[in-house]
This record gives C-alpha cells, structure tokens and sequence, in this order.
C-alpha cells in the first residue's frame, strides 16, 4: 500500500467542540463534546498523556513504528539527511465549539533551553469553515510589561488579557501562520486545519472556566514564573498582522491545481498547498497529509492502485508513492514538513 486513508484520531481535550469534525468526515458523533481535534498521521502524543494522540494505520501498526522501520520509503533521502526518522509535523483538524483559552506556545530556543526538544510549536491554520462572526485573537496590540502579564495570569484577569489582543475575524478560505510566542485564541464556529511544529506544549494564560487546572498543569511542569518567559509580548499592528495573513504570490514554475499557503516566515517549519484541479493537481514526491475539503475526486499515485477520497477524507502519502495527482470536482489542503534545500522541486 503507497497510500492510507486514516479513521479519525481525537485525543481527549479541555475545551469543547460542536461536532463539526463529525459531520465533517461523516462519522457517528459522540455525545462527549471534550474531542474537538483529530490529529492526522500523528507520531506526536499529547503532553504529559501518551500514547494518546498517536495514529495507528488502517493495518493495525502504529505510524511511529512504521517509520521508524523503513524511514526512506515513508519520507525520502532529503528529508531523512535533515530530520531523521522524524516527520517533523503534525496536521489535526480542530473544531472550536467554544472560544479557546488565550495561550501560547515556546519556540524552538525556549523548548531546547527548558523542553529538551529540537521543536516549538509555530502553526498555521486554513480555515474550513466559519459562522459569520467568527474570529481569532492574535498576539498583543501594545507592548505588555512582564509583571502586568503576570499579573493577569495569576489573577485570572480574562477580560483585561482579551482586551488587549487583536480580534481579527476569520472566514472560510483564510490562511493564517500563528509563530510560537505570539499569544493567541482560536473563537467559537470555526472549523480549520491546522499544521504545525510536532509537539504539544501549551502555556495556558487562561484556564477559568475550562476543564484544566491551570496552576498545576498550565506551564508544562516549569512553573509560570520560567514558562511566562516564553510569551511575545510585544505589540502588534495591522502591519505585523497582514503579514502573518499575507497571500502567497504564485510562483513561475507552479504546478497545476497547486496553490502555496501561507507567508515565506512559515518555510522553515512546515508547507501547505490548496489543492484545486484544473482538471488536475499534480504532488511531487513528498510525505505529506492531504484533508479533502470539498466535493470529491481520485488520487493515483505512480506506485499504488488509485484512491476514491471525498470532504471530509484525510490522506496521508509516502514519499514512495512517487508522484501523485488529484482529479475531480474536489478541493483540498496537503501539509508537507519543511526542507532546507527545494532544488530540484518545483514551488
């Protein structure tokens, strides 16, 4: 097989979702609200609770496992001279049932100094779906002093954080990159997929009202005093703002049906592509994660038989499934870890 069409994987959480990713994939829905996230192609488990978070494929192996046992075939030569057996991302789907708590998360410095991690957590998110006022909060709009930060982290002071961060509304369509440290809180309606950095450290600034203990839990076992040090604090304008929404110029050599997301600050961590075929969209060689977005299509790889996916599907390829096309009256998203070197691959 050179191709896998992954069940869910919907790690318990604190925060509630609506059932979107149910009648998203159209799968039975639970009565629990607390799995508002479905982490594709995971090798990643949820902090402090694995294996939790971890994908197991459709043949019954973990992804881990199987990576690890045969690094080239799942991600190439490239990518293993840069980073290993790791597939340096992860993907979910999220469904924001309910605001999220404004958090942050470290960057690659911090998590080396304090995680013992190579990885931080910068994101990016393609909005799925969206009710028409939805919105995320973005970073700071002023320059915040440490001892106010702290200040309203221990007091729980929700509507003084809030109010000073950017509400920036977000419809369906929307490409944002989120970078590690930047303060941020995903609105109630919004349905997205996310790519990012593969850990799951959090720094909750807020937990009042959610299902977490934040003063036990909230700053990944460092205690706020060290784990606060990890926040952006800087303000924020409309400027810095448009640049972490800024459209991607299409490129000379583009291929067909093949859009690039996402600002150049995003391509040291991870890629995504819109893929709309016209009447077809052509993947080079990569592992990568496709999320069906809408209608339905064919993906054919050069080295498997082809794969019916409809809205709502989640794909993932080998590099060993050689190139690869979508066909039909489909869209999709495809997430793809970052690599130094691109010669040779087309944009």
């Amino acid at each position: 097989m050179t191709s896998y069409l992954l069940p869910a994987n919907t790690p318990r959480s604190f925060y509630r979702g609506a059932g979107r990713i149910s009648r998203f994939r159209g799968i039975p829905s639970v009565d629990d609200p607390y799995y508002p996230e479905d982490w594709v192609a995971s090798t990643t488990s949820r902090h402090g609770a694995a294996p939790a978070g971890l994908t197991t494929l459709p043949d019954g192996r973990s992804l881990a496992e199987a990576i690890a046992g045969d690094p080239l075939w799942w991600l190439g030569e490239q990518h293993v001279a840069e980073h290993g057996a790791d597939p340096a991302i992860l993907v979910k789907l999220l469904d924001a049932g309910e605001r999220l708590p404004l958090h942050v998360h470290p960057d690659r410095r911090f998590a080396a100094d304090h995680l013992a991690s190579p990885y931080g957590k910068t994101e990016a998110w393609v909005i799925v779906s969206a009710e028409p006022e939805a919105a995320v909060h973005l970073g700071f709009a002023r320059d915040v002093e440490p001892d106010e930060l702290a200040r309203w982290v221990a007091d729980q002071r929700i509507d003084q954080m809030l109010d000073a961060t950017n509400r920036v509304p977000v419809r369906a369509g929307d490409a944002i990159v989120c970078p590690a440290g930047l303060p941020h809180a995903i609105g109630a309606g919004v349905l997205m997929v996310e790519v990012q950095e593969p850990t799951d450290f959090s720094v909750l600034l807020e937990w009042t009202g959610f299902a977490v203990d934040g003063p036990a839990v909230g700053h990944l076992g460092l205690g706020y005093d060290q784990a606060l040090g990890c926040v952006n604090r800087s303000g924020w304008g409309a400027e810095r703002l448009n640049e972490l929404r800024r459209a991607r110029q299409p490129a000379g050599d583009a291929r067909p049906g093949v859009r690039r997301l996402f600002a150049e600050l995003a391509d040291e961590f991870f890629a995504a592509e819109r893929l709309r075929p016209d009447p077809v969209s052509v993947l080079e060689p990569a592992y990568s994660i496709v999320a069906v977005t809408d209608g339905a299509g064919i993906v054919t790889s050069e080295h498997g038989p082809p794969v019916p996916v409809k809205a709502g599907d989640t794909l993932l390829l080998p590099y060993a499934a050689g190139w690869c096309t979508l066909r039909g009256d489909a869209a999709a998203v495809r997430c793809k870890p970052a690599h130094k070197s691109t010669e040779g691959l087309p944009d």
